[in-house]
């Protein structure tokens, strides 16, 4: 069985890992009473892309200079143990590193708090693969869309 086989019907040392994460940002939150400044949720995020591996680090410098841009009343914060962007509290979209769950390529999510419906079926997460074609355009456009 390789680390991320769930065939055991169990969740995944990946999955553990990002739990272990989310835990641990819930904790902080507590321990600061909702003090924290949204800088330092912004310094915190950018702490946690500096910790990322060359692809994904150049990825989710990317996706948070373009997500700054285009919806700055977007909160950066940690979910997860990935940058994710919110309104009024709830994640609107979010990074996913490849090798955080050891995948092919990384993701630019979008939770439901995002209004992107569209008909009865709409796409809520997108395959990123190298920095330099990131459509900036496009995920901006979804970026603000999800924010309208």
């Amino acid at each position: 069985m390789t680390a991320n086989d769930d065939t055991a019907g169990g969740f995944t040392a990946e999955e553990k890992a990002a739990m272990k994460d989310r835990a641990a940002e819930a904790r902080k939150v507590k321990a600061r009473k909702g003090k924290q400044s949204p800088a330092e949720d912004t310094a915190d995020v950018l702490a946690k892309i500096a910790e990322l591996g060359d692809a994904d680090r150049a990825l989710a410098e990317r996706v948070h200079e373009i997500v700054a841009k285009a919806a700055p009343s977007l909160a950066p914060k940690l979910w997860y143990g990935m940058p994710a962007y919110a309104k009024d509290g709830k994640v609107v979209c979010f990074f996913q590193g490849a090798d955080k769950f050891k995948s092919r390529y990384s993701t630019l999510g979008f939770n439901d708090a995002a209004n992107l419906d569209d008909g009865a079926m709409w796409p809520t997460a997108f395959a990123l693969t190298d920095a330099a074609s990131i459509d900036e355009q496009a995920i901006a456009a979804l970026v603000a869309r999800a924010v309208g």
